[in-house]
């Protein structure tokens, strides 16, 4: 006898894909396939055995990832992508990066996944869609928190600012909670802000790492000026979020530059390290756009506003050399129905 549930599964998992859950399923598989390059290089060079067992765990998450993608993809009689494959990637090229790189990478990654992935957890309808993402939050938490705990063993693990705690409830009395219109005095950051300049901070150190080291190896010039003029623009960034934090008499976190070795070989293919530069750049973007919506002092507000401007700008850069190359791969689209409408004619 059927079970009911079963026949629910059937029926939901025979319903065309949304562009929503199409849209992730897609960027998950672009991501995984990229992971699964980083990943076996990172391997081949990590010399620490409490950080080898992560890297394993991450290619394991990819892989498992792919195949289930491929079959709902193959299920919908939809192209499957290209992505990333072994030729993006040269597993014998010289250290690039420290171990201690690899484990912070391994653990600021999971925290951009776990991120995008409970969004498509969110906007999922169907079962099968939906579960895949829910047990690969599952994953990626476990993941980062492994991660996590490796690097609190080693050291390595940069707690943000620590602030007072407070005994007693205060009321915003006056508009000067939002702006200091006098110049004289702005208000002490709260702890949403101070989160926001750290991650942030955090975030552009390891986006600086990874271009400083990427203009190191890449081979084409064009390519090499848009990773160089990216390591500026996050330099900057960091100095103006530590600023602010400095400002306050708070601690703002180091950058990753030490952990870059002297190598000149590429590990990976320009069109791999311009895809996960984009990458950063976007994730760069979403972060500054929510800063700017939540942090309530105006002139932090508006800090993160005006620098997403400037990152905009930087990834359209990006995209165009994307495309001079033939790189970028375009993800699932609407139809035309104006060009539809005139080829009937």
């Amino acid at each position: 006898m059927t079970n009911l549930n079963d026949k629910k599964v059937m029926s939901e998992s025979n319903i065309p894909l949304t562009a929503s859950e199409l849209g992730f399923l897609w960027a998950q598989y672009m991501n995984d396939t990229l992971d699964i390059c980083v990943m076996n290089y990172f391997k081949n060079i990590c010399e620490d055995k409490d950080i080898l067992p992560l890297i394993e765990n991450s290619l394991s998450i990819a892989k498992n990832d792919i195949r289930i993608i491929s079959e709902i993809f193959a299920k919908e009689n939809h192209q499957i992508p290209v992505g990333f494959t072994d030729e993006d990637v040269n597993i014998n090229a010289p250290r690039l990066y420290s171990d201690s790189f690899i484990l912070m990478y391994i653990q600021k990654v999971e925290i951009l996944a776990m991120a995008s992935v409970s969004m498509a957890i969110g906007l999922s309808a169907r079962s099968d869609v939906s579960d895949f993402f829910r047990n690969l939050l599952i994953s990626v938490s476990e993941l980062h928190d492994k991660a996590r705990k490796v690097m609190l063993s080693k050291g390595v693990y940069v707690r943000s600012p620590k602030i007072p705690v407070s005994n007693q409830i205060n009321i915003v009395e006056n508009q000067g909670f939002l702006i200091d219109f006098f110049g004289k005095h702005k208000r002490p950051l709260t702890a949403i802000e101070i989160t926001h300049l750290f991650n942030n901070i955090q975030t552009n150190g390891m986006g600086k790492a990874l271009m400083m080291a990427f203009a190191q190896v890449c081979k084409n010039e064009d390519v090499k000026q848009f990773l160089i003029k990216g390591k500026e623009i996050a330099s900057k960034h960091m100095k103006k979020f530590g600023s602010i934090l400095i400002d306050e008499d708070l601690p703002a976190p180091m950058g990753w530059d030490a952990h870059v070795t002297d190598s000149t070989i590429a590990p990976f293919s320009d069109k791999l390290m311009m895809f996960q530069t984009t990458y950063m750049i976007a994730v760069g973007i979403g972060n500054y756009g929510m800063a700017a919506g939540t942090c309530q002092r105006l002139d932090v507000s508006a800090t993160f506003a005006r620098l997403a401007a400037e990152l905009a700008l930087y990834a359209e850069d990006g995209a165009n050399i994307l495309i001079k190359h033939a790189w970028l791969e375009e993800p699932p689209k609407s139809v035309d129905r104006n060009k539809l409408a005139n080829q009937s004619e």
